[in-house]
């Protein structure tokens, strides 16, 4: 292997003496240059630059209509209160999906060309950023008008159908933007096993949910003497009918859609990227934070004590969440464990509003 530091090595005539060597004739620089250039990386093209991009036109469409998405829903915005708010509303986040889509499908094309990278697909940041638009846009088209129907946007069926819209979004960016372009493969992530495989790794998952619960517990009592506590995600349940919802809600969708996009798809390709300990950590925090940016509250001191009381006490559960994943192998692993935790939680939570 040449020596970088070695001005010899890196001098391209020089001959194993030292001296200058003769180039190579027609015939050796035709017999080795293909190689040389099927070898080398591709050119990584600047930030704000077309040239030397694989596909410029999907690039140029992901700038602009970012741009004009975001100006767009700055305008409904500005209109607030009017009868065409929402409708602009939703072309703005329409145009905006459009350029999320594209910038994250030029990104994936131009990783997919570099032989230097361990992980060649879209970023799981940017396609988070996916999830989040499709999903607004899910809700818009779908709960809205159930909305105006009856439907209680507060219920536990309310927030099931909403995991739903979630989930279906979680797994559509990937298989467009990850196993389409080819990144990852659905084994990769950790799926694909036999019906008894998976069963058995969803047993082991679940086997570790009690003492990653009592950990939780234990941080979020010792939090709760410096920090305003995070409520329930889910609305109170006042029957069996709503403890069925909410029970579908969080330990069988939320553990689906968000295991298979933050363990199978973030923590996978980061691990690829950056290997396991950092991956976990990774994914960790990035699971944490993504429960917490759609925290509103009408103070924002309570709001940013609420936020960071439940970043870290979700710490616990995310990093063991990562472990058992990478360590198993397998997606179920994680699920299992993801919806035994949820599962145990939101049973406490009836019996304790029953006053059972």
């Amino acid at each position: 292997m040449t020596d970088p530091s070695d001005p010899v090595a890196l001098d391209a005539d020089a001959a194993p003496d030292g001296s200058s060597a003769a180039a190579p004739g027609p015939d050796e620089a035709g017999e080795h240059a293909p190689d040389a250039v099927a070898d080398a990386a591709p050119v990584r093209p600047s930030t704000f630059s077309l040239e030397g991009r694989a596909v410029p036109g999907l690039y140029l469409v992901g700038w602009v209509a970012t741009v004009m998405g975001l100006a767009v829903l700055l305008v409904s915005f500005m209109g607030s209160g009017s009868a065409a708010a929402p409708w602009v509303f939703l072309a703005g986040l329409l145009v905006l999906t459009l350029g999320a889509f594209a910038a994250a499908g030029s990104q994936a094309v131009e990783r997919g060309r570099r032989t230097d990278l361990a992980y060649r697909g879209a970023s799981p940041v940017l396609a988070f950023i996916l999830v989040i638009l499709v999903t607004l846009i899910g809700i818009l088209v779908v709960l809205a008008p159930l909305s105006a129907f009856g439907l209680d946007v507060r219920s536990p069926l309310a927030t099931t159908l909403s995991l739903a819209l979630t989930t279906l979004a979680y797994v559509g960016v990937v298989r467009m933007l990850v196993v389409g372009p080819g990144a990852l493969a659905w084994r990769d992530m950790g799926l694909g096993r036999r019906a008894a495989d998976a069963v058995r790794d969803l047993l082991v998952g679940a086997a570790f949910a009690v003492p990653v619960l009592v950990v939780t517990l234990l941080v979020g009592a010792v939090l709760s003497r410096f920090l305003e506590p995070s409520p329930s995600p889910l609305p109170p349940a006042s029957d069996a009918l709503g403890l069925l919802f909410n029970l579908l809600t969080a330990a069988v969708l939320a553990p689906i859609g968000e295991e298979m996009f933050f363990r199978g798809f973030a923590t996978t390709a980061w691990a690829r990227a950056f290997g396991i300990g950092p991956a976990i950590v990774r994914g960790a925090i990035f699971f944490a934070i993504a429960h917490v940016v759609t925290m509103l509250d009408s103070s924002f001191a309570e709001g940013a004590q609420r936020a960071l009381f439940a970043f870290v006490a979700l710490l616990p559960v995310s990093l063991a969440l990562g472990w058992l994943f990478l360590r198993r192998g397998s997606l179920y692993a994680a699920i299992g464990l993801h919806g035994t935790f949820n599962g145990i939680q939101v049973v406490l939570l009836f019996l304790a509003a029953s006053g059972s």
